[in-house]
């Protein structure tokens, strides 16, 4: 999965073309949480966010920060497995019959966050801030 995300982490996240332990790091958080796996993507969230390039002003995130927050926060799911967990424990039918639905909606929430940073670092950037 890493290979595979290597062109688009590229495309999302330019520092990644440098920095090797950055683009592993990144990697492994989005496929852990791409899997359903939260709570092991956490400590590879935590390592991606302190090797990501920061501002001069330490008290404001770049715009790197930024788009990691949001690709990690809407997180594309292929299989939800706490909401499984969840459906199943209340005594569903068809406790897995939310993934498509989970997977559509988690996929167009994370290309609508990715398009909003690219907007406002631009916007930002017209600004110049």
């Amino acid at each position: 999965l890493s290979r595979l995300l290597r062109p688009l982490l590229h495309r999302v996240f330019p520092s990644t073309k440098e920095d090797a332990a950055l683009a592993e790091s990144l990697s492994a958080n989005i496929c852990a949480n791409f899997l359903g796996l939260g709570n092991a993507a956490t400590p590879m969230g935590l390592r991606a966010m302190r090797l990501l390039p920061r501002e001069a002003d330490a008290a404001r995130a770049s715009d790197a920060m930024c788009m990691f927050l949001v690709v990690n926060a809407s997180s594309i799911q292929l299989f939800p497995s706490s909401v499984i967990a969840l459906r199943a424990a209340a005594g569903s039918a068809e406790p897995a019959s939310i993934v498509l639905p989970s997977l559509l909606a988690t996929t167009v929430s994370t290309a609508v966050g990715i398009a909003a940073c690219k907007a406002l670092e631009r916007w930002g950037r017209r600004r110049g801030e």
